[in-house]
């Protein structure tokens, strides 16, 4: 099978070089030549095969498992008008048009104006089929719970804050401090009030413990917010033009004091990063906060003006991400398993050489999985593959959407795409990989040069091809 595959991608090759030669029923020298130079090149072909089936020197392909070299097949994005005219009577998208919508996003996202108005239905916090007055009701509903969790965050922040006097106060009286550490700093029906949120009263059992987790997350938010750098600010001109009166306001709030040195509009992002980290941290403390998170957090803030829109977005959202951060990296392990499964039946010889180097665990793409690409692609980018991600999600929730790829006869939705983009980009260095990395190491630099030297629709287009080879022939990764 390995050398029948091997030989197909070799004649592919040649007829590439030779730029897709048709031969013609005309006996002129000229077609005459040109068969001959395909009969040679094909045999030439043929012997290089029998030479790597006998165990000889053969030809690696870069093509691997994709059919053809690449060619952009964007569709355009979604544009402002078409999204005003999915909607028809009291602003309800009708059944065609959420298949559209789907359609159009899978292929060819959307445009930047109008993402904070599309990202709630992609991520179901708006239900597709729901009214304006219900999508108006549901928001209102949202802002007060959101509002309600951080007035939790300020009151563990003013705890915490009159616990650290009273001990500087104790100075000299250690082991009184000591104790006095040892209490919690909230009284029952605090602890009560936080631990509805989200059923959250496991954590809250944890006593001390639990302080202590709060007081370790609130120190490594601050610290990673005012780091974040300033590729958002094209995205977002309201929050690039931000004054200095309302910045400071919005630190304040957030409780963030060493942010001096930031120019307004980052300090501004930095303090609704602090803000909306601490709420989610609170909402979800089983996953807590980690480092990596705010990088997930960035977009959302940066496209979205009300703090209550980006939380719940990025809720949504993490309720798949939040397994790339459980400390025994069960979630992650799955996902580095399904895409090596992927290689696995893509590309057999691939695979082969990532077993003889004991890199088949795929640990190497670690990275890619933990943050969806964030740190290998642009802004722009990274945004492009969340929203045909969240788009193939949206079709298998709803069921819709189905009907278009298949009428189109494209990939179907799969809620692995994330696996399969990167078992992509991958497979399109293979050459590269068989010939020149004999260990982990040299596939972890290679897969550190990709960042900045990707193509978002070109991994899209890629992946798509795997779908449609591999679905079915594997299990989908569990959730």
């Amino acid at each position: 099978m390995l050398e029948k595959e091997l030989l197909n991608q070799l004649i592919g090759v040649v007829y590439d070089t030779l730029g897709g030669i048709q031969m013609s029923g005309r006996h002129s020298s000229a077609n005459f030549t040109t068969a001959v130079v395909v009969g040679v090149a094909v045999t030439a072909v043929a012997g290089v095969a029998v030479a790597v089936a006998v165990g000889g020197t053969g030809f690696l392909s870069d093509r691997g498992p994709f059919r053809k070299r690449w060619r952009r097949r964007r569709h355009h994005p979604l544009t402002q008008q078409q999204w005003e005219d999915f909607f028809g009577d009291e602003g309800r998208l009708s059944n065609n048009s959420t298949e559209k919508l789907i359609h159009k996003v899978r292929w060819g996202g959307i445009e930047p104006g109008i993402r904070a108005q599309a990202w709630p239905f992609l991520l179901g916090i708006y239900e597709v089929d729901s009214t304006e007055a219900e999508r108006k009701e549901q928001d209102a509903k949202l802002r007060k719970e959101y509002e309600k969790i951080r007035s939790y965050c300020q009151e563990i922040k003013q705890s915490l804050t009159s616990r650290r006097e009273g001990e500087h106060q104790q100075d000299g009286m250690e082991e009184q401090a000591e104790e006095e550490h040892k209490l919690m700093p909230f009284s029952e029906s605090q602890i009560e009030a936080f631990s509805s949120i989200n059923d959250s009263s496991a954590f809250w059992k944890k006593g001390p413990k639990a302080v202590d987790d709060i007081v370790t997350w609130q120190r490594i938010i601050r610290l990673d917010a005012v780091r974040m750098n300033a590729e958002w600010v094209p995205y977002s001109p309201s929050q690039a033009n931000v004054s200095d009166e309302e910045t400071s306001k919005v630190a304040r709030k957030a409780g963030l004091s060493d942010d001096e040195h930031l120019e307004t509009c980052r300090r501004y992002h930095a303090a609704r990063l602090v803000s909306i980290l601490e709420a989610y941290a609170l909402y979800d403390p089983d996953t807590g906060y980690c480092q990596g998170m705010s990088d997930l957090l960035s977009p959302f803030v940066a496209l979205m003006d009300d703090d209550h829109q980006a939380f719940w977005c990025f809720v949504s959202f993490m309720r798949t991400a939040r397994h790339n951060f459980r400390l025994d990296e069960v979630g992650i392990r799955r996902q580095l398993n399904g895409t090596s499964d992927i290689i696995k039946v893509a590309d057999p010889e691939l695979y082969e050489h990532l077993v003889k180097i004991k890199a088949e665990d795929c640990t190497f793409v670690y990275r890619m999985v933990v943050v969806l690409f964030r740190r290998e692609l642009t802004f722009e980018q990274t945004i492009c593959l969340w929203e045909v991600i969240w788009a193939d999600s949206t079709a298998m929730r709803t069921g819709k959407g189905l009907g278009e790829a298949q009428k189109k006869k494209k990939a179907p939705p799969t809620k692995d795409l994330l696996l399969y983009t990167i078992a992509a980009a991958v497979c399109r260095r293979r050459k590269f990989i068989m010939e020149n990395c004999k260990g982990m190491d040299e596939l972890l630099r290679e897969c550190n040069a990709m960042a900045g030297n990707l193509d978002v629709w070109q991994m899209l287009d890629d992946a798509r091809e795997l779908v449609s080879r591999v679905h079915g022939r594997r299990p989908e990764t569990p959730t």
